[in-house]
C-alpha cells in the first residue's frame, strides 16, 4: 500500500526504499534486480531488457508529480497511464511520453483521443507536444506534472503546460515507467487524488 505523505491527501507512489507496491512486467529470462533497483531513494532502470513497472493498485483522477533524468545518455521512456488488460509490450494505455527532447507528446496504445494526429482507427494514438522541448540539459532532474481528471490529460514539463487530450477512451487504470533501452532515474513520485 502506498504511504500516505505529509500533505494528507498526498500518495507518495514510491517510498523511496524498496517495489513492495510496485509490479514489475520483463521478459521471462530476465532478472529483475538487472534491470530495476532502489539507490539513496531513487529508482534506477537499466532500460534492458523492454518491460516496465507498474503499481499495484489502479488510479482516477488524479495529479501525479514526478522527476526523471537521464544518467548517461539521452534516450526513451514513458510514464504509462491507465494502464489496463494483460501485461505485455506494450498494454492497454496512454503514454506521457519520456523520449529525449519530446517529453510531453502523447501516445495512446489501444486508446484513442480527439487531438490524435495519427491514422484513425489504427493500435497507436498520438498527438506531438505544444511547445519546443523545454527538458534539462542531460544529468538535469526534470519534473512532469501530469493531471488525469475525467477524459481529460494535461501534461506539464518543468513548469510549462505541454499537452492536453480530451475525450480520452481510457480513464482508470495502473500507473507505470518504462524500460526502453538506457538507462532513466525517477524519484519523488507523488500522487494526488482528484475529487
Amino acid at each position: 500500500m502506498p504511504a500516505k505523505s505529509q500533505d494528507k491527501d498526498t500518495i507518495a507512489l514510491f517510498n523511496g526504499k524498496d517495489f513492495d507496491s510496485w509490479h514489475m512486467y520483463l521478459d521471462a529470462d530476465a532478472d529483475p534486480k538487472n534491470v530495476w533497483k532502489v539507490q539513496d531513494g531513487v529508482i534506477w532502470c537499466t532500460g534492458n531488457p523492454t518491460g516496465f513497472l507498474r503499481t499495484k493498485e489502479e488510479y482516477s483522477d488524479f495529479k501525479l508529480v514526478l522527476e526523471w533524468r537521464w544518467p548517461e545518455k539521452p534516450g526513451n521512456s514513458g510514464v504509462l497511464l491507465h494502464m489496463s488488460g494483460d501485461d505485455k509490450i506494450w498494454p492497454l494505455c496512454m503514454e506521457a511520453q519520456l523520449m529525449h527532447k519530446r517529453a510531453g507528446d502523447f501516445v495512446g496504445m489501444g486508446c484513442s483521443f480527439n487531438e490524435n494526429k495519427a491514422e484513425k482507427g489504427g493500435p497507436i494514438s498520438y498527438t506531438p507536444r505544444m511547445n519546443d522541448s523545454n527538458e534539462k540539459e542531460l544529468g538535469g532532474w526534470n519534473t512532469y506534472e501530469i493531471t488525469c481528471k475525467g477524459d481529460t490529460i494535461e501534461a506539464t514539463v518543468n513548469d510549462q503546460l505541454q499537452n492536453k487530450a480530451t475525450g480520452v477512451s481510457i480513464r482508470k487504470g495502473f500507473i507505470g515507467f518504462q524500460s526502453e533501452g538506457v538507462p532513466i532515474m525517477f524519484r519523488n513520485i507523488k500522487l494526488a487524488p482528484l475529487h
